[in-house]
């Protein structure tokens, strides 16, 4: 398993970050590779991506979502992958965005993405994509703020 750990600061309030980041419909908006997520529940989502040049289908599970601080998820078949996302409160104006993230690179493609770092750089690419779609509509599209434990 590969590991990525990145961070951004936002200028928005923590709540707006977080409000954003549950409208998981909405990735596709900024995440490079990202072509559907579809929210099947409160728990349950159907992602679609391209990855290392295929297009790839899993379901991922939240594992835990506490509003303003953090949504976890694993994924279940398809693509390895889990992680949290946690909000952080740097001011009334400002938060930071923090995400860890594991997953299982599959075949020589993603190998060789994963030990160069272009997974990392979309990861990075996706949190600077994120801050800009937030700032610019300066307020968020939705929310869900519900718990899951």
């Amino acid at each position: 398993m590969s590991v990525i750990e990145k961070s951004i600061e936002i200028n928005v309030p923590v709540r707006a970050a977080y409000n954003q980041w549950t409208q998981f419909e909405e990735f596709p908006k900024f995440m490079e590779g990202v072509k559907q997520v579809k929210q099947l529940d409160d728990k349950h989502l159907h992602w679609k991506a391209d990855i290392g040049g295929k297009e790839k289908e899993w379901k991922a599970e939240i594992t835990e979502q506490i509003p303003d601080e953090r949504i976890a998820w694993t994924s279940r078949g398809g693509t390895i992958n889990a992680g949290v996302v946690t909000f952080h409160r740097l001011s009334d104006s400002k938060s930071k965005v923090m995400l860890q993230m594991e997953y299982d690179p599959q075949g020589f493609v993603e190998h060789v993405g994963d030990a160069v770092g272009v997974v990392t750089q979309r990861v990075q690419g996706d949190l600077e994509r994120f801050k800009q779609y937030i700032e610019n509509r300066g307020q968020e599209t939705g929310a869900w703020r519900g718990t899951v434990k």
